[in-house]
Formats: C-alpha cells, sequence, structure tokens
C-alpha cells in the first residue's frame, strides 16, 4: 500500500486544467468566478483549436493576469486527451495540486474551496453529485438516469466503491498524476475518468468524495454522443473481468 504524502507538505501552488472547445462565452464568467473564489490559484486553459475563438479569448484574458496559462493543440482529440497534456504541463512545473473542471459552468467554482479541503485526508479529491448534500440542476432526467446507471455499472463491474464514478470536477495530489502511467489511459468521454479511478485505487491512493452541486450549462452544447456511453460500456466491461481474473489468478496461488 503506497503510503498517502499528505499533512505537511500541503496543497499549494494549485492548478485548475480547464479543456475547452467552443467555449468563448462561458470561459471568462467562469475563470472571473473562480478567481473570485480562490485569487491565488493558477488556471492552465486547454484548447483543443475551438473555431468559435475560445483560445483567442483565453490568450486575452491571459495577458490580463499572470496567473491564467493557454495550451493551443491543433486539433479536437478529446477531453482526455487534453487533461492529459494539462497535467503533463502541471507536473513538469512545481504544482502540488491539480485540478479538473469543466468549461461550462457545471462545475461550481465556489466549491473548489471545499474539495481542495477535503485533500487533508486524501490523494484525489472528487467534486460528488451523488453522496449526502449532492444534487444535479436543471438536468435532463435521461441525462441523470444515464450517469447514475453508468456509475452503478462502474461500481458492479470494477468494484469499487466511488459513488460518481464518472465525476469530471477533481483535485489530485501530483504524487498520483507522477505514480500513475498516463500514457495507458483511456481517453474518451466516460471512459477517462472511471479509467483514471481504477488506476488511483489500484495504485493505493486514498480517494474521499465532497457533496457539490452539479448545474446544466446554460450556453452551448454538450460533448456527451452516444459512441462515448458505448465504448465505456465495453470498456469498463473488459476491465472488470481482466480484474476478477487477475483476482481468481491471485487466489489459486494462495491455495
Amino acid at each position: 500500500m503506497v503510503q498517502a504524502p499528505r499533512g505537511a507538505q500541503g496543497i499549494e501552488p494549485v492548478l485548475v486544467v480547464i479543456p475547452t472547445y467552443n467555449e468563448r462565452e462561458n470561459l471568462g464568467p467562469l475563470l472571473e468566478r473562480l478567481h473570485k473564489a480562490l485569487p491565488e490559484v493558477s488556471v492552465l486553459v486547454v484548447d483543443d483549436g475551438s473555431p468559435d475563438g475560445t483560445g483567442e479569448l483565453a490568450d486575452e484574458l491571459a495577458k490580463a493576469n499572470e496567473r491564467i496559462n493557454v495550451m493551443h493543440r491543433t486539433e479536437k482529440a478529446g477531453l482526455g486527451a487534453a487533461y492529459v497534456a494539462g497535467f503533463r504541463w502541471a507536473l513538469a512545473r512545481e504544482y502540488a495540486t491539480i485540478v479538473e473542471m469543466d468549461a461550462d459552468g457545471s462545475h461550481a467554482p465556489e466549491d473548489l474551496p471545499r474539495v481542495l479541503d477535503a485533500l487533508e485526508d486524501a490523494d484525489l479529491s472528487i467534486g460528488s453529485r451523488y453522496v449526502p448534500g449532492g444534487s444535479v440542476v436543471n438536468w435532463p432526467k435521461r441525462r441523470e438516469i444515464l450517469s447514475r446507471g453508468g456509475g452503478f455499472y462502474s461500481r458492479v463491474a470494477l468494484g469499487i466503491k466511488v459513488r460518481d464514478i464518472t465525476a469530471g470536477f477533481r483535485a489530485y495530489r501530483r504524487e498520483v498524476l507522477e505514480k500513475l502511467d498516463l500514457d495507458v489511459i483511456a481517453s474518451h468521454g466516460y471512459c477517462f475518468q472511471i479509467d483514471l479511478t481504477r488506476h488511483t485505487v489500484d495504485a493505493g491512493f486514498e480517494i474521499v468524495e465532497v457533496p457539490i452541486t452539479f448545474t446544466e450549462r446554460v450556453i452551448g452544447e454538450s460533448k456527451m454522443s452516444g459512441s462515448i456511453v458505448r465504448e465505456a460500456f465495453l470498456r469498463v466491461g473488459v476491465w472488470g473481468l481482466k480484474r476478477r481474473w487477475a483476482r481468481l489468478r491471485k487466489l489459486v496461488k494462495r491455495g
């Protein structure tokens, strides 16, 4: 079991990684709220070549605020790939904590202080919709059923007790991301968050869930698609079978 590197080492400095694709109208208000809630945190906007000018706006905001950084990618390669690029950027610098946050405003920056505080007793803190005190606002019932069902399926298939395993509002101590092999993390949709969670568990790190309020985006369109959901269903099933097979082999060897 890995000994969690907590306590005296602290969690600062903090970097919030925000992937963007066509989020021009959401980005400015989000960063304003974030720096009002936590003025000292730094931000990395990872833009996948947004045709609506999100990347150009991010550059303008970065010129006005030294705590805002921008990474420009030339193609829309998926949420997971953008996060991995952001993680690598953070690990090449001295950030102690790396945060995942959506650009569409569904993750309230005002909840981030509590998510960060939870790292006092954990290595990964997840902003959870599905623990007591968590909630969703203005989400279509179909999306909520899909999310809850996907989480239940993943927990059963993988034998992991995290209730909001697909959540995208997270804070990692840098030691977690240093330990994980980011090259093997599945990079699409649901799969990315689930895969990161299972690798974090398997590496022996401590995970805590913090209740948050998740609010459906007001501006723009969701990037979720049926193909992403189908891929997640198949991948999680395969991962679950492999985990059970590995456990069975260990039991046989011990016997």
